[in-house]
């Protein structure tokens, strides 16, 4: 495999090309750092006129999409404690988070202080979503540039339970843990209309709305949610524009009681189908589904690339793998996937 000479990108990955150098169009095309920490900084800014005009209404401030994870757990500790917020944390339970995410949880909840809720769709519905997710064409390539099927369709439901949530109680933030990597700075603040809202969710819906029908509606907003009678939430992804440093987040929420778990893959911190996902991902794309948002954190300066290469290339823990397809009822063996 050839990848990037500056960050980790694949010559399998979509539409990649490099110059004679090795460079991708990526690399060549990156913000200089002095545009880059302009536009965080506008970001920023935003951010604060936001908290300043949100924190003194009634209720929760803020409600954040915490996964247990690293990044979410340090998004979760940032926005309580020196943003002052009153923050209500939401978990979606896919059936397969690792019970040391859910200890991490149980235990930086109650030392940072904010009220949690668990939602645990019946895990008949997460299972057909996860095996609907493996059906070639169901995304966009450029859907699975940046996440698996299986996280599309699992961040899917999360955002649309979470989204609910949050117009039904009238919280003005909606955060998320998302990484510098994850997601472009552009597109880490935004407060959409009921229109746009609609759009978003409609697109949400439609790759699964077909194979899983009417239940799908009870974990998305409905039509009514969607008018001009709900305030929409700004969409925060705080990480991506605020000063982020990978160790001294973890080192913040250590001190707050979290451990990272031994049952999950280099690039999750909390969720067993990763595992597996990414390899049923790197089998039938030919490139990691981190590829993308690793090679952003080097070109950023937050990760080296050697470190960035080590977590692509780790080998997948096998038993978390067999316990995954046996909870799915499935066998995967190199690409052929099939139903027992």
């Amino acid at each position: 495999m050839i990848r990037c000479t500056r960050c980790v990108l694949p010559d399998t990955f979509p539409g990649i090309a490099f110059d004679e150098e090795g460079v991708c169009q990526y690399c060549r095309r990156v913000p200089e750092a002095k545009q880059l920490i302009e536009q965080k900084a506008r970001l920023a800014g935003r951010f604060e006129e936001l908290v300043r005009d949100t924190r003194g209404r009634p209720g929760y401030n803020c409600m954040v999409s915490w996964s247990g994870g690293k990044d979410s757990t340090y998004t979760l500790w940032l926005l309580k404690k020196r943003y002052d917020l009153r923050v209500l944390a939401f978990t979606l339970d896919n059936g397969f988070v690792s019970p040391t995410a859910f200890q991490n949880m149980r235990v930086v909840a109650e030392n940072v202080g904010v009220d949690h809720i668990v939602v645990k769709p019946r895990f008949d519905f997460m299972k057909k979503a996860v095996l609907i997710s493996m059906k070639p064409g169901l995304y966009p390539p450029r859907a699975l540039e940046r996440a698996s099927g299986i996280c599309n369709t699992c961040m899917a439901v999360a955002k649309g339970v979470g989204l609910r949530i949050a117009l039904e109680r009238n919280i003005p933030i909606l955060a998320y843990g998302w990484s510098p990597g994850q997601i472009p700075s552009a597109s880490a603040l935004f407060c959409p209309n009921s229109k746009m809202m609609r759009s978003m969710v409609s697109a949400a819906m439609a790759p699964l709305r077909d194979e899983i029908g009417s239940d799908l509606i009870a974990y998305f907003p409905e039509d009514h949610h969607l008018n001009d009678r709900y305030q929409m939430p700004c969409n925060v992804s705080p990480l991506a524009f605020l000063d982020y440093d990978e160790e001294d987040s973890l080192e913040q929420i250590r001190a707050l009681g979290w451990e990272r778990p031994l049952d999950t893959d280099p690039n999750s911190t909390n969720c067993l189908l990763n595992t597996f996902a990414n390899v049923y991902h790197l089998t039938e794309m030919g490139y990691h589904p981190y590829a993308m948002e690793l090679s952003g954190l080097v070109r950023q300066g937050h990760m080296s690339r050697e470190e960035a290469i080590e977590r692509l290339e780790l080998a997948p823990m096998q038993e978390v793998i067999s316990a995954v397809e046996a909870k799915l009822g499935i066998r995967a063996l190199g690409g052929d996937h099939q139903r027992r």
